[in-house]
């Protein structure tokens, strides 16, 4: 084939696909949030024998988009509630197509200077609209799952360093015992890397927690003070159910004490520091020796936008670091960004940050998320209005939990779980299950820029449609 030929199946392929995109995005509005498809009949369209032959890249293009379409769910829509799941703000979805087209390798300087460039940029901006230490390590990966990884990886480097012990040459078989805590609401993703750095999860200190989720200093003071040696300490910034803080300057003043590694995971509540109103909620989390966020949440960028960020640089490098002879060194005033994370070939993640943090500024980040808390209140006080609904949280920032009464507290649980699905099928909005302190509750999480007052309106009245037709 031509290059005349390859290039106009390359645009007729784009103009396919940006013909279904457009399609997709426009119908988010009214599009009913939940797949329109079973399994059987979604792998029935995609299945069959694998191909002897190729077919044409058209027709499969074509075919790809007509078989995947009734089994999309509207994450990115306006009234998807059901986990901190932001949507793509539009200049972030064109500047992730363009990663693609551009096809940068964003692991070494050399192989692309603007890929590089471009995450220290956003590196500096991120700390500069989180207020964290500017001298402080970024690392972009996949998500926060991987961002808790990295920041723990560096976190085992020092607090063994601290014990004469190089568990990067050394391993952890005959290391000193590392001393993990994490508050009794810890997210499901700090026990999974803890898992894969080697700690497991049978010895891990659990603080006890309050009403809300939030980690009891005088609890974590009296783990600690129980333990000798290398010890991590895992705090969280919105939890998860009720988006809640942990109390960062007390629980940060115990850890220094202890000389204990403070991490933070802020996958989505980090970003309330954006906030002149919310950034009390967090008074104290910059003393912290590492974070996690996700850019996917409230930046409201593509997939993969984990961000690792760690106050000392060292332990951070040595953690995640690749040396090779074969590969080139960045320029001296660089560092080669796959030298922060756990991956070496990747995507130019940072590309989609950059646009993100350049077309919002500061108060565009502000607005965002101001506006998706006063959504969240909003919701709970509509829901709330009505004598059968219980809201079980605070609603101190995007996090909703409700629960529908009955007549006890058993036939209360059957109801919200009824109410749930019943929600998810009807398809006007989208929730999640969850169960808070034994009890069976739908979540509600809002944190997507296009969410409006309407949207909420609209949500709330189908919650309550809903559960009026449980009750019948």
């Amino acid at each position: 084939m031509s290059g005349v030929n390859v290039w106009r199946e390359t645009e007729e392929l784009l103009k396919l696909a940006s013909e279904a995109a457009r399609e997709y995005l426009e119908s988010l509005p009214s599009r009913p949030v939940a797949g329109r498809v079973n399994a059987p009949e979604l792998r029935e369209r995609l299945g069959g024998p694998f191909p002897e032959e190729g077919n044409d890249p058209v027709d499969t293009l074509r075919s790809f988009v007509s078989s995947v379409e009734r089994g999309l769910v509207a994450t990115s829509g306006p009234r998807f509630f059901g986990f901190v799941n932001g949507g793509n703000l539009p200049v972030t979805m064109a500047a992730d197509w363009l990663t693609s087209a551009w096809d940068q390798n964003a692991g070494m300087y050399i192989e692309s200077p603007a890929a590089s460039i471009v995450e220290g940029i956003a590196a500096k901006w991120l700390l500069e609209i989180l207020g964290l230490p500017p001298t402080a390590s970024v690392g972009f990966v996949t998500g926060c799952q991987m961002a808790n990884f990295t920041a723990l990886a560096a976190a085992r480097n020092e607090v063994l360093a601290r014990a004469g012990w190089d568990v990067e040459q050394d391993g952890l078989p005959d290391a000193p015992r590392v001393h993990i805590v994490v508050g009794a609401e810890a997210h499901a993703t700090i026990l999974t890397s803890l898992r894969m750095l080697g700690f497991g999860t049978r010895g891990v200190k659990v603080a006890e927690a309050d009403g809300q989720g939030r980690m009891k200093p005088d609890a974590l003071g009296k783990i600690l003070s129980s333990v000798e040696g290398p010890t991590i300490v895992c705090a969280q910034a919105g939890n998860v159910n009720t988006g809640s803080f942990d109390p960062f300057e007390e629980i940060a003043e115990i850890a220094k004490q202890r000389r204990a590694w403070l991490h933070v995971d802020g996958a989505f509540g980090l970003w309330a520091r954006a906030s002149s109103r919310l950034r009390h909620l967090l008074r104290g989390v910059e003393q912290a020796d590492s974070w996690a966020t996700d850019a996917h949440k409230w930046l409201n960028c593509p997939y993969d936008s984990g961000i690792a960020i760690v106050r000392d640089p060292t332990p951070h490098l040595r953690a995640t670091s690749v040396r090779a002879s074969y590969l080139a060194a960045a320029p001296e005033t660089e560092i080669d960004p796959m030298n922060w994370v756990p991956e070496s070939s990747r995507r130019a993640r940072g590309f989609t940050v950059y646009v993100a943090l350049r077309s919002l500024g500061r108060k565009g980040i502000t607005d965002l998320v101001d506006r998706c808390c006063d959504h969240a209140r909003s919701m709970a006080a509509r829901l709330s209005a009505e004598p059968a609904v219980e809201i079980l949280n605070d609603v101190v920032l995007n996090q909703v939990l409700v629960r529908f009464r009955s007549k006890d507290e058993k036939s209360s649980d059957a109801l919200t779980e009824a109410v749930i699905r019943r929600v998810q099928s009807e398809g006007t909005c989208w929730a999640g299950g969850t169960t808070w302190h034994g009890r069976a509750a739908m979540r509600i999480s809002i944190v997507n820029w296009s969410t409006t007052r309407d949207d909420i309106e609209k949500a709330a009245a189908a919650i309550l449609r809903c559960l009026d037709e449980e009750r019948k």
